[in-house]
């Protein structure tokens, strides 16, 4: 476990291996309503239907399976607004390993309340005043347990990008030719796992990353060539979108892979959550909307071919969503 290999097209073929036991290949919808709308065929690749309601747990379980039997008595640490967090608890519960989680105070109710119902230890902190990163790795530290990062880690990276190679295989059995994947983006880890499968099998495939307008560190990384962070007082509704700066593992992946990055405003994720309860009849968090924002909002590239919209998870709190879906702001 000391070695940090290569993320490849091998490594994400045994993630697969790894994880199939226990996640679950999750659907890839048309709705031909949207396809109308938009002039254009669109696939969704839906994570909510993910165990723990988001592509998480893919990457958390890749990870804690191959933990040896003493590091799995040691437990593991992560921090995570709540998507990470639920699940590294539910890959540990299932492995039977202890497992802590620092959490932001203010994450929606409902993944502090689920993160704890799965067994897991949590540990708040104020996400403005302190760094999440130096809690974890001191009760990593204290602990001897292994720390499990939320993106920069291979074996995390490798098991987001199984659901690449899904999107692959489910495009192909509906007959589907994809030009292009838009990704949430927080920290890069589904995108470059996503796109590291991607390239391997279909290079003329174009990837992009889809962030908050405050959190659009990804996009101006791409831009710069260089790892960029966001402003200290930038807010979003996307709670699972917030981290400071792209991954110092992913955004190599990424600035070589990926063919840019898209923004949207958390008015257009509001509105990509409405459309997807009213018109999809799909619940979908703020973070987990962004693509869809880009897709309804005519900010995604024309291409050739089908464009596919990572919908990546539905956690989000009752009143939150039932604020959103009223036309409130939330």
């Amino acid at each position: 476990m000391d070695r940090q290999p290569a993320v490849t097209i091998e490594a994400i073929i045994d993630a697969v291996r790894i994880i199939a036991p226990a996640a679950v290949r999750t659907p890839l919808l048309e709705n031909h309503a949207l396809n109308d709308r938009l002039g254009r065929r669109v696939l969704l690749k839906f994570e909510g239907a993910q165990r723990t309601g988001s592509f998480k747990f893919r990457g958390a379980y890749n990870r804690l399976a191959r933990l040896d039997a003493q590091q799995r008595a040691a437990g593991v640490v992560a921090w995570s607004s709540g998507n990470h967090a639920q699940g590294v608890a539910a890959a540990a519960q299932l492995l039977a390993m202890p497992a802590t989680i620092v959490m932001p105070a203010d994450a929606p109710a409902i993944k502090l309340a689920n993160t704890r119902a799965l067994g897991a230890e949590v540990v708040t902190y104020d996400r403005h005043s302190e760094s999440r990163e130096e809690i974890a790795t001191a009760l990593a530290r204290s602990r001897g347990a292994t720390l499990v990062p939320s993106f920069d880690d291979p074996f995390i990276i490798a098991g987001q990008g199984t659901a690449g190679l899904e999107i692959l295989d489910q495009a192909a059995e509906a007959g589907a030719i994809i030009g292009q994947i838009l990704v949430c983006c927080g920290g890069g880890g589904l995108t470059a796992g996503i796109a590291t499968a991607v390239k391997a099998r279909a290079p003329d495939i174009a990837v992009y990353t889809v962030e908050p307008a405050d959190f659009d560190d990804t996009a101006r990384s791409l831009a710069s060539g260089v790892r960029e962070s966001i402003a200290s007082d930038a807010r979003s509704i996307c709670d699972a979108l917030m981290a400071p700066s792209p991954g110092a593992m992913t955004f190599p992946i990424n600035r070589a892979l990926l063919s840019g990055g898209l923004v949207v405003s958390d008015d257009q994720v509001r509105d990509a959550m409405r459309f997807a309860f009213s018109t999809l009849k799909l619940v979908v968090e703020p973070g987990g909307a962004v693509a869809l924002a880009a897709m309804l909002h005519d900010l995604a590239p024309s291409c050739d071919g089908a464009s596919v919209v990572l919908l990546s998870g539905s956690n989000v709190d009752p009143a939150a969503y039932a604020a959103i879906i009223g036309g409130g702001p939330a």
